[in-house]
């Protein structure tokens, strides 16, 4: 216990350090802090009175991420609205449900044809549906993108993801935490979950009046312990329940979404959850054997693959049924390909349950992959439409469809 705050502080060091190399080479925090998570960790060297193992510490490191995943989730909440789905139109509801299903009933075939048992399955589905809203935002900003005719749906079928996965985790963790074997017991945890999320949601619409004026407190001080106090009474409360705590920190974001505090809130919470943030991405880091990686390399890469193939198909799908051209569409299905946040979180869901170990260097990879090869591969989308174009020559097609309309219209 003698170096206990020199490891914490060791660890933030390395936090930092690739928070920095990440901001050089403009990309994503994500995959640097993964890597560095699993270099150290408890196969590393000591050196002197610095022991890279982080052993000691890391009950606390790995508690400091859990903290960090209320935080992603609390803010995600925030962010969402029901409001924003109703007003967000037709395209982007057909377009965000194209992208989930066609994701999700991949993952389902790719888990069970790799051998996978059903719960194994269903999480594999699951973080193999939910791209990084991080990610995709910060791809966007970087590219100048913002301005395209495409990004409205982009985000669009972000938030879609996003209420994908709120439902998702619910129902999924009243499944694999509850302990139930029977129809019945399982059927019960997951109405459980359902029917809290709901009281959730009522409370957002219903409780807004109340909520404004008992937050209504002036000191910036006093309102981030109540709100701090809130937040991790609710995740507490909700494992009671089986409903996983990152769920509680989500349900409760989206109740104060709907108040007149939300934007306060949002600028005190976004430092909290910029620093947990990344201490559970390393902390997720130091979790991983790199051992066991070379075992999970084939099953991490095919799951890429069907990522790669399916997001492009349900942003072709998408962009096409907007009225994009194949080019905004082509931008679309590259731009959502990149995983990070929450894909680890819903790994972590059932490596809680207790299943397959595998599950861990898997996702390991398959997040590193795409976190690394979406931005890449959104930077070079010209190229891969150049490339989509001589397999597939749409500008020739739509040249010909032109002409086709002109004929016509000269005709009559």
């Amino acid at each position: 216990m003698d170096h206990l705050v020199l490891e914490v502080g060791t660890a933030l060091v390395l936090i930092a350090i690739g928070a920095m190399i990440a901001n050089r080479l403009n990309f994503s925090i994500i995959p640097f802090l993964i890597i560095i998570g699993m270099i150290v960790g408890p196969h590393a060297p000591t050196i002197g009175i610095i022991d890279l193992t982080f052993i000691e510490s890391n009950e606390i490191i790995q508690f400091l991420g859990r903290i960090g995943v209320l935080f992603l989730l609390f803010y995600l909440g925030l962010e969402f609205s029901v409001g924003k789905l109703i007003k967000s139109g037709k395209n982007i509801v057909i377009g965000g449900s194209f992208y989930v299903a066609l994701n999700f009933v991949l993952g389902l075939l790719y888990g069970r044809i790799v051998g996978m048992p059903w719960s194994e399955t269903l999480i594999i589905a699951g973080l193999l549906s939910v791209s990084s809203s991080a990610i995709v935002a910060k791809v966007l900003v970087d590219l100048k993108r913002t301005a395209n005719p495409e990004t409205e749906l982009i985000l669009g079928m972000i938030l879609f993801d996003d209420i994908f996965l709120a439902l998702f985790l619910t129902t999924i963790s009243g499944f694999l935490l509850s302990g139930s074997t029977s129809f019945l017991g399982i059927s019960l945890s997951v109405l459980t979950s359902v029917g809290y999320m709901l009281l959730f949601f009522v409370v957002a619409r219903k409780g807004a009046p109340l909520l404004n004026k008992w937050l209504n407190i002036k000191s910036d001080e006093i309102f981030i312990i109540v709100i701090f106090a809130i937040l991790f009474f609710i995740a507490g409360f909700s494992e009671t329940i089986h409903v996983a705590e990152a769920i509680g920190a989500l349900l409760l974001g989206l109740v104060f979404s709907e108040t007149e505090h939300r934007d306060r809130i949002e600028h005190l919470v976004i430092p909290f959850r910029d620093f947990f943030g990344a201490v559970f991405f390393f902390s997720f880091g130091l979790s991983i054997d790199p051992s066991t990686l070379i075992d999970a390399f084939w099953l991490s890469l095919g799951a890429v693959v069907v990522t790669l193939i399916a997001n492009m198909v349900a942003g072709m799908i998408a962009g096409r049924r907007a009225g994009l051209s194949h080019k905004a569409s082509t931008n679309i299905g590259l731009t959502i390909t990149a995983r990070g946040e929450f894909s680890i979180i819903v790994a972590n869901l059932g490596i809680t349950a207790g299943l397959n170990p595998i599950l861990t260097p898997f996702t390991a990879l398959y997040v590193l992959m795409l976190a690394i090869l979406g931005p890449l591969f959104a930077r070079e989308s010209k190229s891969v439409y150049k490339w989509l174009n001589k397999v597939f020559k749409w500008d020739e097609k739509a040249k010909n469809e032109k002409k086709e309309k002109l004929k016509v219209a000269e005709k009559n």
